[in-house]
C-alpha cells in the first residue's frame, strides 16, 4: 500500500526522473517545474513501501473559473498500475476540490491515448470527441468534464 501526501516543490525532480519512462515518449515538456512551485497545494504525490514515487497527480483550482478544478498531470509507476493509486489520487483531488466550492474537474488528453480516455469515463468523466486545434494548430485534444 502506498501514502498519499501534498506535494511539495523539492518533488518535482524526482518526477522529471520517471515521467518520460513511465509513459514510454517524452511527455516532460508538458510538466514545468512552475506547476509544482504554484500548485503543490493542489497537488499530491504517493509514496510506495520503500519511500520512493510510486505516482502523483499535479492539479489546481482555477483563479479565472469559480467553481472549476483542473487536473493537468497524472502519472502511475507501471510496477503499480492497476492496483488502483490512479483512482486514489483522483479521489483525493476530488476531495480537495469540493472543500474549496469546486462543482466540476475537468482535464484533457490526446485523441490517440485510449488508455487514459477509457480511465477517465470509469471515473464519472465525459468526453468530448477530439477538438482540433485545442493546443494549437495540429494538435487536437480530448477534453474532459465531471460535476463533483
Amino acid at each position: 500500500m502506498t501514502g498519499v501526501r501534498f506535494a511539495v516543490p523539492g518533488d518535482y525532480d524526482a518526477i522529471a526522473a520517471v515521467v518520460d519512462e513511465w509513459w514510454g515518449r517524452p511527455v516532460l515538456p508538458s510538466l514545468p517545474r512552475l506547476f509544482l512551485d504554484h500548485f503543490h497545494r493542489t497537488s499530491f504525490v504517493a509514496e510506495g513501501p520503500g519511500g520512493g514515487l510510486a505516482g502523483f497527480l499535479v492539479g489546481l483550482v482555477s483563479p479565472s473559473l469559480p467553481g472549476e478544478a483542473y487536473i493537468h498531470f497524472v502519472g502511475v509507476s507501471p510496477d503499480v498500475r492497476a492496483g488502483g493509486l490512479g483512482r486514489r489520487l483522483y479521489g483525493r483531488f476530488f476531495e480537495l476540490a469540493r472543500d474549496r466550492g469546486c462543482h466540476v474537474v475537468r482535464a484533457i488528453t490526446s485523441p490517440v491515448n485510449e488508455a487514459s480516455i477509457a480511465f477517465h469515463r470509469r471515473l464519472g468523466f465525459t468526453a468530448s470527441p477530439p477538438v482540433p486545434g485545442y493546443n494549437g494548430p495540429g494538435n487536437d485534444l480530448v477534453t474532459f468534464s465531471r460535476p463533483l
